[in-house]
């Protein structure tokens, strides 16, 4: 069930326009997640989801002065679904754009 959480969670950096080292630093800071977990789960994903890794890769080339986010905005984002919440398997993330800017 680790998988699944931590699955969620890189989908919450890929929202956050992180790369796999950029996650794994923020789940090892944020949700007290190994990055060798983090990175495990990440390439698994690109495995199973190749093409749109592929194009994901491309959109981070071109968007290389992206959104910046605060360790705050990570922190409360990453403390939604923690992995030592108790499992669902009906998980549903709250939306991440509120115009939150608490630095």
């Amino acid at each position: 069930m680790l998988q699944l959480q931590v699955q969620h969670l890189i989908e919450k950096c890929i929202v956050f326009n992180m790369s796999m080292e950029e996650c794994m630093e923020a789940l090892s800071k944020h949700a007290n997640i190994k990055p060798v977990i983090t990175s495990t789960v990440w390439k698994e994903l690109e495995k199973e989801n190749k093409d749109f890794f592929d194009a994901y890769a491309k959109s981070r080339n071109r968007n290389q002065n992206g959104v910046v986010w605060s360790s705050s905005q990570l922190h409360k984002t990453f403390m939604q679904l923690s992995p030592s919440e108790s499992s669902s398997s009906s998980y549903s993330p709250s939306p991440s754009y509120e115009g939150d800017t608490d630095d």
